[in-house]
């Protein structure tokens, strides 16, 4: 079934049409209340914690002006989780049970690939983010990240490979970096991957949820809970910061719960990434070298049992403050910058999957701050788990539901 939902005005109704095979049609007429003015959380957080700025949360609602009209290009696909856009086009995604597929912009979705390593999907692992080489037109290598199981636990893994002339294969494909220890959970993989403007791997990982490991997030001795800079044979990137002594030299930031995206600032270059709170304090973060980002020893959320997180302090001297947090809880997955002209408005805005949220959370930031925050697609019922924008310029997203949608202008 392909479904086509049209966008006809924004801040008084929105009307959704969906088409059949057998060309069955129904409409749905959608008043929504205008909240340009306030925020567009309503539900009470999750504790009584205050921000350390005005603007900090629960910044004034914003509406898209433009009218949309929003496709489910492909269903029925495995828990996608990772997407990036290919020279021509199409998508190339990740799904988590451990197969890639490549998509064209009209919903034609692909064999699976071949050749990829075995990868852990149990829990929150799997097949997670990829990025392809900026030469991929040329060598076409891809980057990925994946949950490996070790003899003495699971862990976050990059691997490289050669996607085939066929496209129906993965060649010449290594593993070149795992983020040890290995543990037996099975959450917090982080698990984005970029390719910076240096040519180098950022790479994002998570503490890998438990009791145990969650201080490893503060330990330069502990790849966990850490964004990375490898080269794309995994080595150390040069230009990291200096550390001290035994510490890891990949680490280009530590203090991260669970960071699954990644993004560029299109303009400035800045590397922005959001990560899950526990309950409440899920955060989006402007990445800066040598940075610590503070947890588990500062968060805006508790634990889920409802107790504090350690002595339950939101600010310390040495660690940084998040530009923006969601309290409650919206399960920020991946995310992109909108760069392109089809929609003048959204025009260096970040676009944020929302898992427990269920929409796709759009952010509007001037001089590294949030001043406007929408909500799309919170009628969709998905899970959103990353966003990309398309060389057509339009925003494409993908769901835990085995959706991918394209929104772009009517």
């Amino acid at each position: 079934m392909t479904k086509k939902f049209h966008v006809l005005a924004a801040g008084a109704a929105i009307i959704f049409t969906s088409y059949s095979n057998n060309a069955n049609a129904f409409a749905k007429l959608h008043s929504i209340q205008d909240t340009t003015k306030a925020p567009v959380e309503k539900l009470a957080p999750n504790n009584s914690y205050s921000p350390a700025f005005a603007g900090q949360t629960r910044i004034a609602g914003t509406k898209t002006k433009t009218a949309l009209d929003v496709k489910v290009l492909a269903e029925g696909l495995k828990r996608p989780w990772g997407i990036t856009i290919l020279p021509d086009g199409r998508l190339l995604i990740t799904e988590k049970t451990g197969t890639m597929k490549i998509i064209t912009t009209a919903g034609k979705v692909s064999e699976p690939i071949t050749g990829l390593p075995e990868v852990n999907s149990g829990g929150q692992g799997g097949l997670l983010g990829l990025t392809t080489d900026p030469a991929f037109s040329k060598n076409r290598i891809v980057y990925w990240v994946f949950s490996e199981k070790t003899s003495t636990g699971n862990l976050t893994a990059v691997a490289k490979g050669t996607l085939s002339a066929d496209e129906k294969r993965m060649e010449n494909v290594s593993v070149i970096y795992r983020a040890d220890p290995a543990h037996p959970s099975m959450g917090h993989y982080g698990g984005r991957i970029l390719v910076d403007k240096t040519g180098n791997l950022l790479v994002t990982t998570g503490e890998r949820s438990s009791l145990e490991t969650r201080p490893q997030a503060q330990y330069l001795t502990s790849a966990n809970g850490k964004v990375l800079r490898i080269t794309k044979d995994g080595k150390p990137a040069p230009g990291n910061p200096v550390w001290s002594a035994g510490a890891k030299p990949e680490i280009y930031s530590y203090g991260h719960r669970n960071v699954q995206n990644l993004a560029f600032h299109p303009v400035t270059g800045d590397i922005w990434t959001a990560e899950f709170g526990p309950m409440g304090g899920d955060e989006l973060n402007l990445v800066k070298p040598g940075k610590n980002y503070g947890w588990p020893t500062i968060t805006y959320g508790l634990e889920y049992s409802g107790a504090k997180v350690g002595d339950g302090i939101q600010q310390k001297e040495g660690m940084e403050q998040p530009v923006y947090y969601w309290n409650p809880s919206i399960s920020p997955s991946g995310m992109s910058f909108y760069s392109g002209n089809m929609i003048p408005e959204w025009k260096n805005n970040l676009f944020i999957g929302a898992l427990s949220g269920k929409h796709i959370l759009r952010l509007v930031i001037k001089d590294n701050k949030v001043i406007g925050e929408e909500r799309l697609l919170a009628d969709q019922n998905q899970r959103f788990r990353s966003t990309m924008q398309g060389k057509d310029g339009a925003l494409y997203a993908i769901t835990d539901e085995g959706r991918l949608y394209r929104i772009a202008k009517k």
